[in-house]
């Protein structure tokens, strides 16, 4: 009955409005995505069959990084993207035509610790640590073990990345990473893989990833939380590209829609989420448990409204330009269609 009356509740306000014009019948839109807990929006829109009601045929394209993803959205191989805001800054840099419609997720990423590294911890404390704290444990473990510490993330140029020598330099205060860290740029999976194998010490991690290795590995600690990292860090959005386009037009709104209407389910109720996250992201290895204990942890950080990450954006680029990322600041209030968000929030 709970599950019927929020299905009923979602069939009214900003979702209805955007559907009273449907597309053509099957009209195909390819869907470039991260598979990420980020990007449940996408995997609850297509799971329901919202998107077939409306008339959208989505194609949906994986890609393991944020970087191969903007490589296909460059090539005009996707039309639509669903993953990390920071790499759109570098396709504008290039000349390509894409902007944010919605937001999906803030403060997916947190950063882990294990084994020795964990243990210079304090151990009555969740992350928040003080960057001295954050220093000497480095410091400590590097004297223990004999090497730096190595951190996992994503490759270079992607939002784990940046967001994670972000922190060390600008929150914590390092003034030089390659004597105090060892940062590995892997794919998604194989930073949580690389984690569980104590191949690394701490690890760039989202849901679920951090619920399966909060739950093989009972010494990890949370070294710095979402929160920590960047406020409002921004996280998964939906773009459009060439959103200005009449074919784009036809069908633009109503996919902006139908994700904000999938984002609203998964914040207020993430458990009717999970039969659909679970296909998208278990790969047959997660089960329905675990993904929705990983739903339930992140329901609060599911969000539509873009102007909530345009602050942060506006810092990661800065930063991105100074490391030499970027080889100039993009206009960033350029890089989201905040026109028709107020349309869809009427």
């Amino acid at each position: 009955m709970k599950r019927l009356f929020s299905r009923l509740m979602m069939l009214g306000g900003i979702a209805l409005a955007a559907l009273s014009t449907p597309a053509q019948a099957g009209t195909p839109v390819r869907v470039g995505y991260i598979p990420v807990l980020g990007s449940s929006a996408l995997f609850v829109v297509d799971g329901e069959g919202w998107a077939k009601d409306a008339g959208l045929d989505l194609q949906l394209v994986r890609f393991t990084s944020g970087p191969q993803a903007i490589q296909a959205l460059v090539s005009g191989r996707i039309d639509a993207y669903v993953a990390g805001v920071l790499p759109l800054l570098q396709a504008r840099a290039h000349g390509s035509d894409v902007k944010v419609v919605t937001a999906a997720s803030v403060e997916e990423l947190e950063v882990v610790a294990r084994g020795a590294l964990a243990n210079q911890l304090p151990k009555d404390q969740e992350g928040g640590f003080s960057p001295e704290v954050v220093k000497n444990s480095f410091a400590a473990f590097t004297k223990e073990k004999g090497h730096l510490p190595r951190i996992a993330a994503q490759p270079m140029g992607s939002v784990p990345d940046s967001l994670l020598r972000f922190w060390l330099q600008k929150q914590v205060g390092l003034s030089s990473l390659p004597t105090t860290v060892s940062i590995v740029g892997v794919d998604i999976d194989a930073a949580q893989q690389a984690f569980l194998a104590n191949a690394v010490d701490a690890a760039v991690l989202r849901e679920p990833a951090l619920t399966v290795v909060r739950s093989r590995l009972p010494d990890v600690r949370t070294l710095a939380t979402g929160h920590d990292l960047l406020p409002d860090q921004p996280g998964s959005v939906l773009a459009i590209v060439k959103p200005d386009a009449v074919d784009r037009q036809v069908w633009a709104k109503q996919l902006a829609s139908l994700f904000i209407r999938a984002t609203t389910l998964l914040s207020s109720h993430p458990d009717d989420a999970a039969p659909f996250v679970t296909k998208a992201l278990g790969g047959g290895i997660l089960n329905e448990d675990v993904m929705k204990k990983a739903l339930e942890r992140s329901a609060a950080r599911f969000i539509s409204d873009p102007t909530r990450i345009i602050e942060g954006v506006r810092q990661l680029q800065d930063f991105e330009v100074e490391q030499g990322l970027l080889r100039k600041a993009q206009q960033v209030d350029d890089l989201f269609d905040l026109d028709l968000w107020r349309q869809l929030k009427q």
